[in-house]
């Protein structure tokens, strides 16, 4: 597999890789292909699992921090990408070896089929370094399938995903999937904490460069750069996706008989607007596909939160979903005007991501032309905001005993704020009524808890809203936002 021919410049770069992203541009789009031969065909999600890198193989084997992990395809992984290491400024490919590939014997019997490898390549790779004990190089971030990573920060396991860009998500006319189709992996310096990684961009509506620069620890921070070059003006870009699962828990929890509490990688929207606002919207599981805008210039910050961070709160000891990351988004630069976009797909399980949000441009991304967008990803048990306001600890609802046409919802603050005085509570819907709104301190547990019926008359959906403020208008909390439907 042939990669990019790369320009005569030293040491290779961001310009480098925008110098191909924008050429790929100008050109019809080809899509990455490869078939599936040997002991990689008709694979199973366990028998993939049975292949495993060799150590004794790796590109960076003897550095003192990181380690690197070449994936092979297999199963859902078919799409080859170019994976090359650069070294002191200089770019070369790895070319794909089956022979760099451990074959488990409980899966391969027989042993492996090399004979033919076809016109396979790689499908991504992972990173390690000792991120929770000294000496265990754990995972921490891997790039697998189309445009998905994923990440963790210390003490956390995998759970949602980031993108390098949605197209069109929960449009009537399709989704676009753009494919990451070669990488540039920097080998760190001796020492270095942090690994730097180029990547090009692909699909039908554009093409684009990328950067990642990569710091682990107890927050695992990946400060991004892309340029997009659309092929066609493109409109339904998502910038800075993240991708999660939502199936119940307190707030929502629609026919489900299971014994757990709840069961979700993110359980709220958190936003931070270019004007201060915090805003808080809670997760729910729907029976049609809900999609929710919120209408911001200049955002300060936005991501998918998992914020029950407590083994009650799941009762789950094997998905173990309390140590669930949290993504956080903060801008660099001005983003304009445009809307955080919450996409809700409804789900039967938790073995499908149906939870997406992303930043969407007011404006399409004009064809011809380069847009550049520069931001900071934190993966880490919770987002690194620091406001002066009451955050909310849960939200439950169910329906009324007191009125059959009427659902109860909870929401549960800090009450770290009203030990001495109670907030003036605003509760508002866009459709319905809201209903006997109160308030009530419960020191023990250390929440300060708003409780409200809403009746929703013969609404089908209703956007609902709840903060506290002090006597003078001022947010004292953050806002709360749910949606209900029929």
């Amino acid at each position: 597999m042939q990669g990019p021919q790369l320009p005569e410049t030293k040491p290779f770069g961001f310009e480098d890789v925008a110098a191909l992203a924008a050429e790929r541009a100008g050109a019809d789009y080809r899509q990455p292909a490869s078939e599936l031969v040997g002991s990689f065909a008709n694979l199973s999600y366990d028998q993939y699992r049975g292949i495993r890198f060799r150590r004794d193989h790796d590109p960076w084997g003897s550095h003192d921090k990181f380690r690197l992990d070449l994936l092979g395809p297999g199963a859902i992984f078919d799409e080859p990408v170019n994976i090359s290491i650069v070294r002191d400024g200089v770019p070369g490919l790895l070319g794909f070896d089956p022979s760099m590939l451990d074959f488990d014997p409980s899966h391969f019997p027989d042993g492996p089929d090399l004979e033919t490898t076809g016109n396979m390549g790689w499908s991504g790779f992972r990173v390690r370094t000792a991120l929770n004990r000294p000496g265990v190089m754990d995972e921490f971030l891997v790039f697998q399938g189309a445009s998905y990573f994923r990440a963790v920060a210390r003490g956390t396991i995998y759970g949602l995903s980031a993108r390098g860009l949605a197209i069109r998500t929960g449009s009537p006319d399709g989704e676009e999937f753009p494919l990451f189709t070669d990488f540039w992996l920097h080998e760190p310096a001796e020492g270095q904490d942090w690994i730097r990684i180029h990547a090009i961009l692909d699909s039908r509506s554009v093409a684009g460069a990328y950067q990642f620069d990569v710091t682990p620890g107890a927050r695992t921070l990946i400060r991004t750069r892309m340029a997009l070059f659309p092929r066609v003006d493109l409109a339904g870009a998502g910038i800075a996706p993240q991708t999660s699962m939502f199936w119940f828990g307190p707030g929502s929890r629609r026919n489900v008989d299971d014994y757990r509490p709840a069961v979700h990688d993110s359980d709220g929207l958190q936003m931070r607007t270019g004007s201060g606002l915090s805003l808080w919207r809670s997760l729910a599981s729907h029976r049609a596909l809900q999609i929710a805008s919120f209408v911001d210039r200049d955002p300060q910050g936005f991501g998918l939160t998992q914020r029950a961070r407590d083994f009650t709160s799941y009762q789950d000891a094997e998905a173990m979903y309390h140590l669930r990351p949290s993504g956080w988004v903060e801008p660099e630069g001005n983003w304009g005007p445009g809307e955080v976009r919450l996409i809700e797909i409804p789900v039967e399980n938790e073995f499908n991501d149906n939870i997406v949000c992303y930043w969407q441009p007011k404006e399409p991304l004009a064809a011809g032309e380069r847009h550049e967008f520069r931001y900071r990803l934190t993966f880490s048990d919770l987002p690194p905001v620091d406001a002066p306001l009451a955050e909310i600890r849960q939200t439950r609802s169910g329906r009324s005993i007191n009125n059959s046409a009427a659902r109860s919802y909870i929401i549960d603050y800090d009450l770290r704020l009203f030990a001495e005085n109670l907030p003036e509570i605003h509760v508002t819907c866009s459709a319905g009524q809201i209903l006997h709104a109160y308030q009530k301190r419960l020191p023990r547990e250390g929440v300060l808890r708003l409780a409200f019926e809403f009746e929703p008359g013969d609404a089908q959906l209703a956007d609902l809203q709840a903060v506290l403020r002090n006597k003078d208008g001022l947010a004292l909390s953050e806002s709360w936002m749910s949606r209900w439907t029929a």
